[in-house]
């Protein structure tokens, strides 16, 4: 009886860690598919044309090796990125979780921002109106009992909601499909801005974190636990690639058409240029939920590396940390306003913050103290691990030299 009382109580455990993980997953990509994201993807389509889809291509590998290797050491650890990094380096986790947390701060002035112009556009509410209406909605889903089965709930609602509205517009634009596989896989230019930008947009700052610790917060800890790290992990990047698959085959046509896009709001001149009227109001429901599913996930990612800064302890300040976090970025927005090139400048951002974090991580992976005597990292993601770090590190600094230049 015991035993069967065993069995069953692992079983129970089993299942919250996969909901855990797919929980993971959905607010991974759906933090990543915010405003800002909108923004990007259509500002750089815009740029590059058919040559964009080569630096999509690099920032879903990156994705990969990014997601899979700090997943797993977070997972392994047992404990948040933080603390794994001050176990590194004494402090090195106050460091870390000031940059996650600023980036996530200025990206979700454009999240407040988008959710608010989305609500604009479906209903007419002024923007200012709209933003407060989404933050106040947004900290209600945080705050609220059993707050992770409601996030959970919320961002896997609003993907659907994505990807039906995106699926929607493929069908009614005439795609080249041919110009972007070829540029694709052979690119006529390359641009290290947009890679760096658009890599730190989906998998850069606080995104790095956020299904990690939504994974650990569920119950996963330890080796046993790593198939739910590649689960979520790899749920999480192919749903964002799809979402950004599919607007850059949209902007694509439009752009190819001989469309200009509109630079304060470049996503809403695809949506209205492709399908008019009808088009702009989708743009407005797609706006809203990649503004309210950013505004959860940037929230809950930054204040789990506030909170344990601020307290020692985890969810002490939880609540006071997610009021605080969105009622700033609202309350900039509203009297600032204009998010539209900070959401693409704080992309960059988040691009300079990634090498850092996942340094700091894959040094992480080799210490036995931390990750334990009989965990072995696997080699070829540590190797690419290196490799990703390289690459940004040296984009990083090309885009410096770029703006100086």
């Amino acid at each position: 009886m015991m035993q069967n009382g065993r069995d069953l109580s692992a079983a129970s455990r089993h299942a919250a860690v996969k909901k855990a993980a797919i929980g993971g997953a959905f607010l991974m990509a759906m933090s990543a598919v915010g405003p800002g994201f909108l923004t990007q993807t259509a500002t750089f389509t815009q740029a590059e044309g058919a040559n964009f889809g080569f630096a999509i291509l690099i920032c879903i590998l990156v994705d990969i090796i990014v997601q899979l290797n700090i997943w797993r050491v977070i997972v392994v650890a047992g404990k948040r990125a933080q603390m794994i990094a001050n176990d590194v380096v004494p402090g090195l986790g106050y460091l870390l979780s000031a940059l996650v947390a600023l980036g996530g701060l200025f990206f979700n002035i454009g999240n407040v921002a988008g959710a608010g112009l989305g609500l604009n556009v479906l209903f007419g509410i002024p923007v200012a109106a709209g933003a407060i209406i989404s933050a106040v909605i947004a900290i209600v889903i945080l705050i609220v009992r059993n707050a992770l089965k409601v996030v959970d709930w919320t961002v896997q609602a609003l993907a659907v909601i994505a990807v039906l509205v995106l699926v929607y517009m493929l069908c009614v634009t005439k795609i080249p499909y041919a110009t972007a596989a070829v540029h694709t896989v052979a690119p006529t230019k390359i641009d290290f801005y947009s890679i760096l930008t658009i890599v730190g947009g989906t998998v850069g700052g606080y995104i790095s974190f956020a299904g990690g610790h939504r994974l650990l917060e569920g119950g996963a800890k330890g080796q046993a636990d790593l198939k739910y790290v590649n689960l979520g992990a790899l749920t999480g990047i192919g749903l964002a690639s799809v979402i950004r698959v599919m607007l850059f085959l949209i902007g694509l046509a439009v752009v190819v058409a001989g469309t200009t896009l509109d630079p304060t709001n470049p996503a809403a001149s695809i949506f209205k240029t492709a399908a008019g009227a009808f088009g702009y109001k989708f743009f407005g429901l797609l706006l809203f939920a990649a503004g309210m599913s950013s505004i959860i996930g940037s929230t809950f990612t930054s204040t789990s590396f506030l909170d344990y800064a601020v307290s020692g302890r985890s969810v002490k300040y939880r609540d006071a940390l997610t009021i605080g976090f969105i009622a700033f970025a609202t309350v900039v927005f509203v009297f600032i306003g204009q998010p539209a090139k900070v959401l693409v400048v704080v992309g960059a951002l988040n691009g300079f913050i990634l090498p850092i974090a996942l340094a700091i991580l894959l040094v992480a992976s080799g210490r036995q103290k931390i990750m334990g005597a009989a965990y072995r990292h696997p080699l070829w993601l540590a190797i690419t691990g290196w490799i990703v770090v390289a690459f940004m590190a040296f984009a990083s600094v090309k885009t410096v030299i770029g703006f100086f230049g």
